[in-house]
């Protein structure tokens, strides 16, 4: 486990510590529970056998050693009981402080500057993380790719002009051969033919064959027909 914790050890801490609190916690870390910090106490006097904080991913424990370090004393609480956590730095060290829902107060003093700091980081982020679960999984979520659709272009059906070579203006020469051919003239016709040719007439208007002015004509003299 000292392997795992080599990033901790340039912070002051005494290697020998770290390794016996580490020794000890072997036997008390649950599956996936990882160890992110430990903060050893440093009195101004000798401290033979120090208090230190542990901190994991999923609770904070207090080590005290007891019987003249011959045993230690653990003391838990998981991260969902605690409530709020402090610092306070002061001359000869720093106090870290965690309060808990059930407003137990917990303080480990005489903690050296750089570790209580890493130490109320660490817990600042667990407390973070419960109270936006949201954030661990952010980076799970696939973003929903809106869908692409290629471009349709709406086809409108035009109506069928019937008759083309009927319909369309002639000059006098052309009206003697369709004559000569049988074509009946406008005054041949009945008025159920005038008004089909006049509504042929309005298509071409519509579908860009013929102008407005040279339908005003053709609808003039089928009108003087009828």
């Amino acid at each position: 486990m000292i392997d795992n914790l080599k990033k901790i050890l340039n912070e002051d801490q005494d290697p020998k510590a770290i390794e016996k609190i580490t020794s000890k916690l072997s036997n008390l870390l649950m599956s996936n529970e990882e160890v992110g910090y430990i903060a050893v106490q440093k009195k101004p006097a000798l401290t033979i056998l120090p208090d230190s904080i542990v901190v994991t991913t999923k609770r904070i424990i207090l080590c005290k050693p007891k019987n003249l370090g011959l045993s230690m004393e653990f003391i838990d609480y998981d991260w969902d009981d605690i409530s709020a956590s402090f610092v306070k730095e002061g001359i000869l060290g720093s106090d870290f402080t965690f309060t808990t829902k059930s407003d137990l107060t917990h303080t480990v003093d005489y903690l050296p500057k750089n570790q209580a700091r890493k130490l109320y980081t660490y817990a600042k982020e667990q407390l973070d993380l419960l109270k936006n679960p949201a954030s661990t999984t952010s980076s799970l979520v696939v973003e929903e790719i809106a869908p692409v659709y290629d471009e349709v272009v709406e086809e409108i059906e035009t109506e069928e002009v019937t008759d083309f070579a009927e319909i369309m203006p002639t000059t006098y020469e052309e009206s003697q051969a369709e004559v000569a051919l049988g074509e009946k003239k406008l005054s041949d016709l009945s008025k159920e033919e005038l008004f089909d040719k006049l509504q042929n007439y309005k298509k071409l208007l519509d579908n860009g064959l013929i102008l407005q002015g040279e339908y005003d004509k053709l609808k003039n003299e089928i009108l003087s027909y009828l």
